[in-house]
């Protein structure tokens, strides 16, 4: 589908029109999610399943890649808002509106997959033929599967909630659960998810099979599980529809959705991405906010580390920029959550941890040579794994990887002498903690 999602507020009123003139007059909380009154037909089924890539797109068009960049050596904050200052010092309170918000949004998202998975099975209506019921219900487990994939690295172990909710300000009765059980729910719902998905169409901001397997071979490498990574991995990048875009700067200049995405979520005029708005200067109508370090704009600038990924920072001296997020100049570029690049990556790191090196740097290679860079000199196990940690740096200087790729190697201490591992989680909100007594913070905080 190639419009953008509907606003959630735009899916309520019309699920809302849909049952009642008195249900439209009330007014309904921003954490009301479609219920078993609302989702009643092919049209409002359809609806919900929007309104939920839009809850991604809520907490993917600012907050989550924030967390994913500043907190590390890539992104440094270049401002005065105190809430970006302590994500760069890894100082985060547990009132920090970023966290907050992420967290929050993210539990949004799950609940609005909840409310598809609960209620779309239900409906009986000619309209929604079997194939298309399964196709929401596939995509309604991915995006719950990714959004408990998020908050576990983020946050650790988290509280399951897999039955849809009228109210999130609690999630009373539900204590939280390890990191492993976690990603084992990951895992499920990625398994039933590409049971139902189809087989790969034309499009790029809605889930399939191949991104169910995408998204399940990067929980692999998360959980140290090499094979599984690499077969996942293996699976995307056979597929024909996914190939490496030339020139590099190719996959973030319109028009959108390349052959290079695996998932991407797509904006318009009437629904925008305004992260642009925190990279760019003040003569351009930003913020700059957020700003590459001077290391990162030496490394994209040397052609033999960066090459052509220099393509993804503009400006000199004091007023160098990232451009990844408004090359069209209108606020409608994507949200990058999966890109072929990616699989290649992880197939070369999961190959390396097997000690097949060879083939791994075949692998890294292939993403280099298209980034115009020399091939590899690395030849040892270790030298390969840093190998493939830099050009991951490199390749995905401003999306949500850095952080979490460090914390998850447990090269955070090293690389960024953050050496109190308490640190390497965010904090649950403060206002989950006082309002539920069955959640607990996390160590440190």
């Amino acid at each position: 589908m190639n419009t953008s999602y509907i606003r959630t507020t735009v899916l309520l009123t019309f699920v809302l029109l849909s049952v009642s003139c008195k249900k439209y007059l009330e007014e309904v909380p921003d954490y009301a999610l479609p219920t078993a009154s609302s989702i009643t037909d092919a049209s409002t089924a359809r609806a919900a399943i929007i309104g939920t890539y839009d809850r991604v797109q809520n907490y993917y068009s600012s907050s989550y890649p924030t967390l994913g960049t500043i907190t590390a050596d890539n992104v440094i904050f270049n401002g005065t808002l105190s809430e970006y200052l302590q994500l760069d010092q890894n100082a985060i309170p547990t009132d920090n509106v970023i966290t907050v918000a992420a967290y929050q949004n993210i539990y949004k998202t799950i609940n609005s997959a909840n409310s598809v998975i609960a209620y779309v099975p239900q409906v009986n209506d000619p309209l929604l033929t079997v194939t298309e019921k399964n196709k929401i219900l596939g995509e309604a487990y991915f995006i719950r599967a990714l959004a408990y994939f998020d908050l576990g690295r983020g946050w650790g172990g988290v509280q399951l909630q897999l039955k849809p909710t009228a109210d999130l300000s609690v999630l009373k009765g539900i204590k939280r659960s390890t990191l492993d059980q976690t990603y084992d729910q990951v895992l499920a719902d990625l398994t039933q998810a590409e049971q139902l998905l189809p087989e790969d169409a034309t499009t790029r901001n809605r889930a399939q099979k191949s991104t169910a397997r995408a998204l399940r071979a990067r929980l692999h490498l998360y959980r140290k599980q090499w094979a599984d990574a690499e077969a996942y991995a293996t699976q995307v990048i056979s597929n024909t529809k996914y190939k490496l875009v030339n020139p590099y700067k190719t996959f973030f200049t319109a028009p959108f959705q390349s052959t290079e995405s695996v998932l991407e979520l797509a904006y318009s005029v009437n629904d925008r991405n305004t992260y642009w708005n925190l990279w760019y200067p003040s003569s351009f109508g930003g913020q700059f906010t957020l700003k590459p370090s001077d290391a990162l704009v030496a490394k994209l600038n040397n052609p033999a580390v960066g090459g052509t990924r220099s393509a993804l920072i503009a400006g000199s001296g004091t007023t160098v920029y990232g451009v990844l997020y408004n090359t069209a100049g209108t606020s409608t570029d994507p949200s990058y959550l999966i890109r072929i690049a990616e699989l290649y990556l992880i197939r070369a790191e999961a190959r390396a941890q097997q000690n097949k090196l060879t083939d791994a740097a075949s692998d890294l290679n292939t993403i280099r040579a298209r980034a115009g860079v020399a091939a590899t000199t690395a030849d040892t196990q270790a030298a390969l794994l840093l190998a493939i940690e830099d050009e991951n740096s490199i390749e995905f200087a401003f999306e949500a990887h850095r952080w979490f790729d460090l914390v998850r190697t447990e090269r955070a201490g090293a690389v960024l002498g953050l050496t109190n591992r308490n640190y390497w989680l965010f904090p649950i909100p403060y206002s989950d903690i006082q309002s539920d007594p069955d959640v607990t913070q996390n160590a440190g905080y």
